[in-house]
């Protein structure tokens, strides 16, 4: 049964992507998942995606997991990397600002175009189009070479302090400077001597 395969397949406000469920056809499928969110035993979140719906300690009614959205859609497709966090989003979650973003910003395979801001789930969020296609082998260098197209915009940070926040980042990717050399041609200049003031160029030499 349907149902029960959704509750032991997945958690609580997770969303549940129609491409995610066993189908006979797509068609049986949309009938089934529809039937189930009439019911009341599925929430709509958008055409195709779905949760299953939960109180809050509170009392409330739950909401669906907005990272997981992210994750699920933009980040990971069926096991498989499709995408990174960016921007001021990326430079604060590495501690290189303490700026809140005032959007989510990813970079996706999904993408159909250059630049597209969307609201989901009541946030915002702006997706990018990589300037190559985001495997797991390459992840890493091009969200390092993002973020130092923007270092010397977000950073609070510089000199010694930034040289080493800069390391430890890119040990914790970890980052295989051969694939930098790769796609750093796709880049601004400005990359070059933002990674020069970094004390990473010789890295790439």
């Amino acid at each position: 049964m349907l149902y029960d395969y959704i509750v032991e397949n997945f958690e609580f406000g997770e969303p549940i992507f129609l491409e995610e469920l066993p189908r006979k056809s797509k068609d049986y499928l949309r009938q089934e998942v529809k039937k189930l969110a009439d019911e009341g035993a599925l929430e709509r979140l958008y055409n195709g995606v779905y949760y299953l719906p939960y109180t809050t300690i509170l009392g409330t009614k739950g909401k669906v997991s907005f990272d997981r959205y992210i994750e699920k859609k933009y980040l990971l497709s069926n096991g498989r990397v499709n995408g990174y966090i960016t921007g001021l989003q990326l430079a604060n979650a590495y501690g290189f600002t303490s700026q809140n973003p005032a959007c989510y910003e990813v970079c996706s395979n999904e993408a159909t175009t250059r630049q597209r801001k969307l609201e989901i789930c009541g946030r915002t969020v702006i997706v990018y189009r990589p300037v190559a296609t985001v495997t797991e082998d390459n992840k890493a260098a091009l969200q390092f070479l993002d973020l130092m197209s923007v270092i010397d915009r977000y950073s609070e940070i510089s000199g010694k302090e930034l040289k080493v926040k800069l390391k430890s980042f890119t040990d914790s990717l970890p980052l295989a400077f051969e694939s930098v050399k790769e796609y750093i041609s796709l880049y601004p200049d400005r990359v070059y001597r933002n990674i020069y003031e970094g004390g990473l160029m010789g890295e790439l030499v």
